[in-house]
């Protein structure tokens, strides 16, 4: 039988409201994380991008939200801004859908203080922020960090690294002792593990099966090539295939921009992102590729992470992830809910090794291509 939010106990607004946007059954991780929620037990929850993590945590907090207190009862803390307004939205409609008065705000950097303090004035229930910017609220005594029962930690690998966990530690310093934590992230590693259960009481680890099945609507495919030629590669295939919404992984800032500079000059629609990206390039470049004005998004990992955009169609890979999850985390933004997708890697002789772990691991088949007088086909064949 097929599990519904009502089998979830949840409240019926609450299940009209998924229902408004054609939410009827929970996904893996929400069938494990809201009942244990719900008791107010710590958490730490392995879940990959796009498995509806983020309703996960927002409907046990719906339910517990005291909304007859005008106070502040819960921090939200995301590593980038995108994120960080992805999750406002989507708690701004469940309130709105469920007509459940919840209120929330955004505090994140780059932006007027004042008119946050302002906005803090009136007590919203739910602040979702940039760790840095909640901190120096907190510090300044406005946000009430007393009154705070819950505390969610999105993307916790990029906010418990060694820059941010001095921080993080002092924002959790700040509320009561009595207070829920809850710790989300597409990857676990060893240190994240060991520092949670430094700040947290008795967590519970929550994970998604070891390494989740990628979807067989999509299709995987190589180019072998040498280093300096990956970028010309790239963009033949680019124009074989022409993409109506491609993402391509590349390693750092500067590959990035020479990537996109090539790119552009031969008349393709294609920005960059990456972690030293000015906020509003950034976000210019994210919606014009939600809108479909940009056909191409270059980015490195760390600055895709928490993007969850519809209808990517291709996603090539320029430099090879020696982890086969960091494979499926990029190949995963394709091929979702039933339509294709195609994955392509651009390697060279030394990066077949990686090719040979994803197909092991992954258990996938990934094709040998090539190009020849302007088609894609079986390296063989040429």
């Amino acid at each position: 039988m097929i599990e519904l939010f009502n089998n979830l106990n949840m409240n019926p607004a609450l299940v009209v409201a998924l229902q408004k946007e054609d939410i009827t059954t929970p996904t893996e991780v929400q069938r494990k994380v809201i009942p244990e929620a719900l008791k107010n037990k710590d958490l730490v929850v392995q879940s990959e991008t796009g498995t509806g993590k983020t309703l996960a945590y927002l409907l046990p907090l719906f339910e517990k939200t005291d909304t007859s207190k005008r106070e502040m009862q819960t921090i939200i803390l995301a590593p980038t801004h995108e994120l960080a307004i992805q999750i406002l939205r989507q708690t701004e409609r469940l309130s709105q859908n469920s007509e459940i008065k919840v209120s929330s705000m955004l505090a994140i950097g780059n932006v007027n203080i004042k008119r946050q303090v302002e906005r803090l004035r009136e007590k919203p229930h739910i602040i979702v922020g940039s760790l840095t910017r909640i901190l120096e609220l907190i510090n300044k005594r406005k946000i009430s960090a007393h009154t705070i029962k819950t505390i969610i930690i999105d993307e916790a690998d990029s906010l418990m690294d060694d820059n941010n966990i001095v921080k993080l530690k002092e924002v959790i310093k700040s509320t009561l002792k009595e207070r829920q934590i809850m710790l989300f992230s597409a990857s676990i590693t060893k240190k994240t593990e060991a520092r949670a259960k430094e700040i947290m009481k008795e967590p519970e680890f929550i994970k998604e099966k070891e390494v989740a099945s990628i979807p067989f609507s999509i299709e995987h495919m190589y180019f072998l090539t040498e280093q300096r030629h990956k970028i010309e590669v790239l963009r033949k295939v680019i124009r074989i295939m022409n993409p109506s919404k491609a993402m391509v992984f590349i390693g750092h800032r500067e590959e990035t921009e020479v990537c996109k500079d090539r790119l552009k000059y031969h008349g393709l629609e294609v920005e960059g992102i990456h972690g030293q990206n000015e906020k509003m390039d950034r976000k210019r470049a994210i919606d014009g590729f939600k809108s479909g004005k940009i056909q191409i998004l270059i980015a490195s990992d760390i600055a895709a992470r928490g993007l969850d955009i519809e209808g990517v169609t291709h996603v090539f890979n320029l430099n090879i992830p020696e982890n086969p999850k960091d494979y499926l985390h990029r190949v995963g933004r394709t091929g979702r809910k039933g339509n294709t997708g195609i994955a392509i890697s651009i390697v060279t002789e030394r990066e077949l090794q990686f090719i040979n772990m994803y197909e092991k691991v992954l258990k996938i088949k990934i094709a040998a291509k090539d190009m020849y007088k302007g088609n894609i086909i079986d390296a063989k064949e040429k």
